[in-house]
């Protein structure tokens, strides 16, 4: 398959089909730097208060288009490719300028990198006060925003956040899964083959995950993916403050009943909710339900 740009030292590609795909997405393309690393962000525009969306461990920023889309009216949504994931360098990819990027040991893709990146597209972009959205990884790197405190939040919105760590288990899916996905996509896969491994999502979405998921750097993936098992997200969680929603997927192996149980217990001033027939990939499983779900818990920050 033909290749447009290939990141530095990584691996990684952006194919020509992929690049189309954002022809048919209606936002604007922007840049941060987060020290020497390069972030683009898809700004879908509006009146409303910004919401910085930040995607799952392997989904670029185009991969949200379904969702945010459905958000204009309330919100203008910016969508972070997270570093090592679509048009973003990956920890070692930006151009040297004295700072230590390294992420030959994983720390270039620790939670609180991320969030760091998180912070500087807030600053960059001359956001006030935005909401945070995020989804699996995308949701610890909210938490960790929000407890943080570095930059001024209206409340966030957390969906099925990884909550294994130290002591609570592997995280359901194995980085075996993870890379085994990706080597399929590196040497060239189709929607029909994504459909194997996701059978519920819309065609769309399976066409999109063929052409981007070979952006996503392995490095990343599997930093990550030992991060989900390293760094606890309940050293966060409590921590949050402002309005704060949790939504998962009521068959979620992610975040089980008792996960959510601990969650409520742990920050009783979040609401917390369980979007019916679907597992982790919430907004996948059950488009309606996971959007009728999301915008309930944005319409009280937003107002």
């Amino acid at each position: 398959m033909p290749q447009s740009r290939r990141p530095a030292a990584s691996g990684r590609s952006v194919l020509q089909s992929a690049l189309a795909d954002l022809a048919d997405v209606p936002a604007t393309s922007r840049w941060v730097r987060s020290g020497a690393t390069r972030l683009h962000v898809l700004d879908y525009g509006g009146d409303g208060p910004a919401l910085v969306v930040l995607p799952g461990i392997t989904s670029p920023a185009v991969t949200m288009d379904f969702v945010v889309r459905e958000l204009t009216d309330l919100v203008r949504p910016l969508v972070i490719d997270v570093r090592g994931r679509g048009l973003s360098d990956g920890s070692a990819d930006g151009p040297a300028d004295g700072d230590d990027d390294s992420d030959s040991d994983g720390r270039g893709y620790r939670l609180e990198v991320y969030a760091e990146d998180t912070e500087a597209v807030i600053g960059g972009l001359g956001l006030a006060r935005p909401l945070l959205f995020g989804h699996s990884m995308g949701a610890r790197i909210a938490a960790v925003v929000a407890a943080r405190g570095r930059v001024a939040i209206g409340g966030s919105v957390l969906a099925d956040p990884p909550m294994s760590g130290p002591g609570r288990g592997p995280y359901p899916t194995t980085l075996a899964a993870f890379l085994g996905q990706l080597a399929e996509a590196e040497r060239g896969t189709d929607a029909e083959e994504v459909a194997r491994s996701w059978p519920r999502w819309p065609r769309r979405e399976q066409e999109l995950r063929a052409r981007w998921l070979s952006s996503c750097d392995r490095r990343a993936i599997a930093a990550t993916h030992r991060g989900f098992e390293t760094e606890d997200f309940f050293a966060w969680w409590p921590a949050v403050t402002g309005r704060t929603a949790l939504l998962y997927g009521a068959q979620s192996p992610v975040v089980t009943a008792a996960g959510a149980q601990e969650a409520r217990a742990s920050l009783p001033s979040a609401a917390v909710t369980a979007v019916p027939d679907a597992g982790h990939m919430i907004f996948w499983d059950n488009p309606p339900a996971a959007l009728a779900a999301l915008r309930a818990a944005l319409r009280p920050m937003v107002g």
